[in-house]
């Protein structure tokens, strides 16, 4: 069975659904601002004869015709960023502010997490945590090749992850808060967790061949898991982004319907800045709550991208102050 089949009854149009999903991924790179901004990117493509299309919704992503980044001197030198226009996502429905606390639970490689440092501008403190010690390799590299220095890296499993085990001191250096400070909540997280991946179809074809109901049920579990870590650790008024880059209800709207039944979070309202549908309350015998409608699924014939959802709650519920001050005394919950 080609699990592509299971979502035909979810997208506007299945003709040019199954048609996308076929085609090639374009490549695309994100400008990193810790380095260079948009105008000297587009000067040094010209400079150097690069093609490029900038894409429509976000002036910092530019699509590559003729392929891979890798070998511009921009590149190398940490202007750009390879990147899949919607795994921007994330970051940008997060939306942090220079000298927040933000945990992403699962950070590598480390797209997200370098496009969080930017749009933190290499203040605060970001905690990129992995359960993965090779793939940490990765987001060591790209962070310091994109001049991130805002990053304490974890290798932990997302759903037991504690901050006792950095260091007041590690948190401290990095934030430039007291001691106090660095024990109290995060401002925000991001938990873009493990998943299916059938929205990478495009770029690896092989995970529609490998897909099976079983590994979708093995992955629930984890998934709920770490996203009730993130609220957990995220203080009252601060926002949880969720993503995944499946298409599965099991995984996406499930999930976050059984967070904001367990959890006092609430879905908020999020803009996305690109074409979406969005999430379902309804799916074979389950009924999710209807504020998951806030929630965004991309699917791939939209915005010639890969597949993904995204989904934004408020930790103490929608009304909260989302830009208030954490409680000094607070401490992060074990």
């Amino acid at each position: 069975m080609n699990p592509l089949d299971r979502y035909e009854r979810l997208v506007d149009d299945v003709e040019a659904f199954r048609d996308a999903c076929d085609r090639p991924l374009p490549s695309v790179v994100r400008v990193n601002e810790l380095r260079a901004t948009p105008e000297r990117v587009r000067a040094a493509f010209a400079e150097e004869g690069v093609t490029y299309e900038q894409v429509d919704w976000n002036d910092r992503l530019f699509r590559l015709p003729d392929g891979s980044p890798g070998t511009s001197w921009p590149y190398v030198h940490g202007w750009l960023h390879g990147q899949e226009e919607v795994s921007a996502l994330p970051a940008l429905a997060l939306d942090p502010d220079p000298g927040d606390r933000v945990w992403d639970a699962c950070a590598a490689p480390g797209s997200k997490t370098c496009h969080l440092a930017d749009l933190m501008d290499n203040s605060g403190v970001l905690i990129g945590n992995d359960n993965n010690l090779g793939r940490l390799s990765a987001l060591r590299h790209n962070a310091e090749r994109l001049g991130v220095s805002n990053l304490v890296v974890t290798n932990d499993d997302a759903r037991n992850f504690t901050t006792d085990n950095l260091g007041v001191d590690s948190l401290d250096g990095v934030a430039g808060r007291s001691p106090a400070a660095s024990r109290t909540q995060f401002d925000g997280a991001v938990a873009d967790v493990p998943c299916s991946c059938e929205g990478t179809c495009r770029k690896n074809p092989d995970v529609l061949e490998k897909w099976s109901m079983g590994h979708v049920k093995g992955l629930v579990g984890i998934q709920k898991g770490v996203l009730r870590r993130a609220i957990d650790l995220t203080r009252p008024g601060g926002d949880v982004v969720y993503s995944t880059c499946t298409f599965a209800p099991e995984e996406n709207e499930a999930v976050v319907d059984h967070a904001i039944r367990t959890t006092d979070a609430e879905m908020v309202e999020w803009d996305a800045p690109l074409e979406t549908a969005p999430g379902i309350t309804e799916w074979e015998d389950q009924t999710f709550d209807e504020s998951l409608q806030k929630a965004h699924r991309v699917y791939p014939h939209q915005n010639d991208t890969g597949g993904f959802f995204v989904a934004k709650l408020r930790v103490g519920g929608a009304e909260s102050d989302a830009t208030g001050d954490a409680d000094e005394t607070t401490e992060v919950e074990a």
